[in-house]
């Protein structure tokens, strides 16, 4: 069982209320499978060092599903980095930098 040794803190976004809960370092050792099934059900908890907030821990996104599942089935690689520009792709014209620079006058 958790130890109520936690708080609930609310943040707006975007006009809603989040609650998300916090916990220290120590709690979440004990407790890390609790919480890690509470993150797969959607929660975002925080994580306190000494009573100040140093970490977010969040579920894995949509995106970053729907990107493994497009890699497991052969359709493209990444190998987890940053991805990296297009090469061999010319662009005709001016550049769109100069165009905003322009409409910004």
């Amino acid at each position: 069982m958790l130890q109520k040794n936690y708080k609930k803190t609310r943040r707006r976004k975007a006009g809603k209320k989040i609650v998300m809960e916090s916990v220290g370092i120590r709690e979440l050792k004990t407790h890390l499978s609790s919480y890690i099934s509470k993150i797969r059900k959607g929660q975002r908890i925080i994580v306190t060092d000494r009573g100040k907030e140093v970490a977010e821990l969040v579920p894995i996104s949509k995106e970053r599903r729907l990107v493994k599942k497009i890699v497991e089935k052969g359709l493209a690689s990444w190998d987890g980095k940053k991805p990296v520009g297009l090469t061999g792709v010319t662009i005709q014209g001016k550049p769109l930098s100069d165009t905003v620079l322009k409409d910004r006058r």
